[in-house]
């Protein structure tokens, strides 16, 4: 008898076992030849010649994939797409899993395949797999050092791990390979963190005036360097900017949301909110929809911030999980989290998130900055201050983390460096949080 119960428990496991592998394999197999579909665009987005253009392309890659689910030339023409269309729609998470895919079936067909390799490092620094996206772009320079696409991939992985020297680098190779918008783009990003805010704008201006109007790639130019007279308190050339930009592609949610910073600075809540809205409908951004939150606590709306940051954090707490399950592919959400918690002022979730994303880039000044305003807002002014250390190791002057810095200063009773570093951020009355530059303002006048 118990032969026979031992016989029929591995006969079922065998068969437990079968069945998982042949669906795992059905899975691979269906991964392989599966057709991801553009998703409609919303608005005016989707009345522009460039969206039928990108339509007709799609039909063009999916009809020859249909006949050869091996065309890596089409392939690759279908990532290439969906990494653009994740750009103009902002939907990420669908664009870049679907391209993830088509990448993935080119590696498996030529494990050399340079595109291939450039494209998976995009996808995964664009996902905040920041380690990963860089080890990547290794691999592809190695393949062919002469291309300075890969550089600009070393560039910003570089940048999100906190190697700023490697970053200058590779900088400096890309621009002296292809002088473009991309590689000015990234000069004017990499002055702007080095304390050198004149050079980021001729910089950024070199990036626009090598783009042509209307492309997607210029107008994101032209809005960065809007941000930068924002940042500089140059507010007529910042709002120049955004309105060219709109000017040069209607409803670029971008734009908008730099028009709505204006507006609020010109005390235009009612146009700010609108814009907001208008821009937040166009594309799926957390960082527009973070200003508008921030908009309605400096009005007293505290309900209205509360449901649109519950849904903040119900979405990127999705993608985050989504990140977890899959090491391939999902976005890793911890930075954004934290300051999401911080205004629902939950400090301790908001903790858990930053050091999540400490561990994984120590040396990133973004993420120093935002663990010392985490430790800030708990009250814990020691380690806030030896994080703050690390988030000023390259001098940047940005307003927002000078303020924060000099805030945090204060609190350990650091006079001078508080006062020097809160005179520093508002001295051209830049237009930044009205919260947090009203609090640096009482405090500056304390010291």
């Amino acid at each position: 008898m118990k032969k026979i119960i031992y016989t029929t428990v591995i006969i079922l496991f065998v068969t437990v076992i079968g069945f998982v592998v042949y669906k795992y394999k059905a899975n691979v197999q269906k991964e392989k030849t599966v057709l991801f579909e553009l998703k409609k665009r919303n608005g005016s987005l989707a009345n522009s010649d460039e969206w039928h253009l990108v339509q007709k392309k799609a039909d063009e890659f999916k009809k020859a994939l249909s006949t050869d689910p091996t065309d890596t030339k089409a392939l690759i023409g279908m990532a290439s797409l969906f990494i653009q269309e994740a750009r103009i729609t902002g939907d990420y998470m669908y664009y870049d899993k679907a391209a993830m895919n088509y990448t993935n079936r080119v590696l498996s067909i030529d494990s050399s395949n340079f595109e291939a390799m450039c494209f998976k490092s995009m996808l995964y620094l664009s996902q905040h797999h920041f380690a990963d996206g860089l080890n990547w772009a290794q691999k592809a320079q190695q393949k062919n050092p002469y291309s300075a696409f890969i550089y600009g991939m070393l560039v910003d992985g570089n940048v999100e791990m906190g190697n700023y020297d490697a970053a200058v680098n590779s900088a400096d190779s890309m621009i002296s390979m292809r002088p473009d918008i991309r590689s000015y783009s990234r000069v004017s990003y990499l002055r702007e963190i080095y304390d050198d805010y004149k050079g980021a704008i001729d910089a950024m201006k070199m990036a626009v005036d090598a783009g042509a109007p209307g492309d997607e790639s210029t107008e994101w130019a032209r809005v960065q360097l809007g941000h930068l007279y924002e940042q500089a308190g140059d507010i007529a050339n910042a709002e120049m900017n955004y309105t060219i930009a709109i000017n040069n592609r209607p409803s670029y949610a971008y734009a908008m949301a730099g028009m709505a910073r204006i507006a609020a600075a010109k005390k235009d809540f009612t146009k700010a909110v609108d814009l907001y809205k208008q821009a937040s409908a166009l594309v799926n951004d957390y960082s527009i929809k973070e200003e508008l939150v921030e908009l309605y606590i400096q009005q007293n709306e505290k309900e209205k911030a509360a449901v649109l940051n519950k849904e903040i954090i119900d979405r990127l707490s999705s993608d985050a999980a989504s990140a977890n399950n899959n090491d391939a592919i999902g976005h890793y959400a911890d930075r954004e989290l934290a300051y999401a918690y911080l205004n629902d002022n939950n400090i301790d979730k908001a903790l858990e998130h930053a050091l999540l994303e400490y561990n994984r880039r120590p040396g990133n000044i973004d993420v120093n900055e935002m663990l010392a305003w985490v430790y800030y807002k708990k009250g814990d002014y020691s380690k806030a201050t030896e994080y703050m250390k690390v988030a000023m190791k390259t001098n940047s002057k940005n307003p927002v983390r000078l303020c924060r810095a000099g805030l945090i200063y204060a609190k350990a009773n650091d006079k001078l460096m508080a006062k020097n570093y809160i005179s520093e951020a508002l001295k051209n009355n830049p237009n930044i949080n009205e919260t947090l530059k009203s609090e640096s303002e009482v405090v500056l006048k304390s010291l």
